[in-house]
């Protein structure tokens, strides 16, 4: 019988859930989100913080970022499922694990994870070994961007409805693709159901980036460059805002990392604070 093909998740997947771990593991708390099932999903072993990319001191401005959206988004959500809204769109969802963390909140929510065949392959066998049941309100919708597969398609016949309002999120993906790709989702996004919410976050040019982050931000282009995911896309944040509004969206607005480190970093004592090199864009239909 032919299995169907599992590959693991790409390294950028793989080295977000391990950061969300880390937070755990070596910030103090207050933690600002805490998730060790990616770290469970992907089982590294037990040198997994012996890792380059795992250096407390060198990662934790990325660290930060990426616990800092996290949990703005779960914030984002829960706002907007308090104001009816019933669809979650996770577009390059990776090892999300909203849903397995927050299954209260989630279960409120048709949750709709959308991501290449082979790592959705691998996440529904991941969380099945490890006993996490693939409630009947979350779907794993596979998509092939490289074959320039539609995903509203996709979304639709896995019981997306367009006709009604959604929290659409795109996380780390906008650096891996072409400005034309970006401006076509976000022309997708803006034709859903009014009332949609759109969370989108983008790379700042180096320029733009505070001197202190600008060396850990080529560390990081080093290292996906490396490992065969250069960033090809970088964005001010007027021009993100102009992409918006010409795509559609009624709304749009830049909310930068600085605003996300007066949110949850203010009363930290150990320094911590997000990287500056990643802002959102927050827009509404």
């Amino acid at each position: 019988m032919a299995h169907e093909q599992i590959e693991a998740p790409d390294n950028t997947a793989v080295r977000t859930a391990l950061w969300r771990a880390l937070h755990l593991h070596v910030d103090p708390p207050p933690h600002v989100v805490e998730d060790e099932i990616g770290l469970q999903l992907v089982a590294p072993g037990d040198d997994w913080r012996d890792r380059p990319d795992m250096d407390p001191q060198a990662t934790s401005g990325f660290r930060a970022a990426i616990v800092a959206r996290a949990r703005f988004i779960e914030n984002l959500i829960a706002e907007q499922a308090d104001r009816g809204v019933t669809q979650y769109v996770v577009l390059g969802a990776g090892l999300d694990t909203f849903a397995q963390r927050e299954p209260e909140l989630a279960s409120r929510l048709q949750i709709f994870e959308v991501d290449q065949p082979g790592t959705q392959a691998w996440k529904r066998h991941r969380l099945v070994e490890l006993g996490y049941d693939i409630p009947d309100w979350l779907h794993l919708v596979p998509v092939d961007f490289e074959t320039g597969a539609s995903w509203s398609e996709q979304l639709s016949m896995a019981g997306f409805d367009p006709g009604r309002p959604a929290v659409i999120v795109s996380t780390g993906v906008t650096m891996y693709l072409t400005k034309e790709t970006t401006a076509a989702t976000l022309r997708q996004i803006a034709g859903l159901a009014p009332g949609s919410t759109l969370a989108m976050t983008f790379l700042l040019p180096t320029e733009l980036v505070d001197e202190a982050d600008r060396p850990g931000l080529r560390a990081s282009e080093e290292g996906a460059r490396a490992s065969g995911t250069p960033f090809i896309s970088f964005y001010t944040p007027q021009e993100m805002l102009a992409l918006a509004r010409e795509a559609g969206f009624k709304d749009a607005r830049h909310v930068p990392g600085a605003a996300l480190a007066e949110r949850y970093f203010a009363e930290r004592t150990d320094g911590l604070r997000p990287s500056s090199g990643e802002s959102l864009l927050l827009a509404t239909t």
